[in-house]
């Protein structure tokens, strides 16, 4: 009689590790603060620090100190539309956010708005072929399927009330407009800090702690 081959499951710890390693994914972090020791720079490194501490593969992109140019030149501007040259400009910033799994957004609001380097930044980069298609007939077609998760972590000079009303543009953009554009059903973590024209020490404190209990779990 020939012996008998026995299967046995894997233990729960082996388990736990391979659904570890399956979550760890590729993130592409795209920071924009010109100061090095603003909040901003603090709120950049510790997600940074905590996304890494988890595993993943972090491609940080500190706009300012890499020189990214937001400026969209007359040629940038007719070739923007021509999928066969738009990207030869900015191609490495291209291949990162086609590399990447998880995108997030590291910045101040100001303005209502993006720093004008994070503007030009998804205004260059973000392009026709590479993050969206147009039909014929002026369709619009998402087709940024690599990101499967988008996060931001930003700060706000007013208070959240004065930023409602004010209609809150980044974050609409981001979690709708920018949402769209990824895989369908991507997540989108969007983590604030209101009133830093009024922030103390203490409330940084616990929002860097928000921060990192946010992003541990990703």
């Amino acid at each position: 009689m020939p012996a008998r081959t026995f299967f046995f499951p894997a233990s729960r710890p082996g388990r736990a590790r391979r659904r570890a390693e399956r979550s760890r994914v590729r993130i592409l972090v795209l920071f924009a603060h010109p100061v090095e020791t603003s909040f901003g720079a603090a709120l950049h490194a510790k997600l940074v620090e905590v996304l890494r501490a988890s595993g993943h593969k972090v491609d940080g992109c500190d706009l300012n100190a890499e020189g990214f140019d937001p400026v969209m030149s007359r040629q940038d501007r007719i070739d923007y539309h021509n999928v066969a040259v738009n990207r030869a400009r900015v191609a490495p910033y291209v291949d990162r956010l086609l590399a990447a799994e998880a995108l997030v957004f590291s910045f101040p609001v100001w303005n209502m708005g993006f720093p004008a380097i994070l503007k030009g930044f998804v205004d260059k980069v973000f392009l026709p072929g590479v993050s969206f298609t147009l039909g014929e007939d002026g369709s619009f077609h998402p087709c940024l399927n690599n990101i499967k998760r988008l996060g931001v972590v930003c700060t706000y000079g007013g208070s959240r009330l004065h930023t409602f009303i004010m209609g809150d543009p980044p974050r609409r953009f981001l979690t709708r407009s920018m949402r769209r554009i990824c895989a369908p059903g991507a997540r989108c973590d969007y983590v604030a800090h209101y009133g830093m024209n009024r922030s103390n020490p203490e409330r940084r404190e616990a929002f860097l702690k928000k921060v990192e209990a946010k992003f541990k779990t990703w």
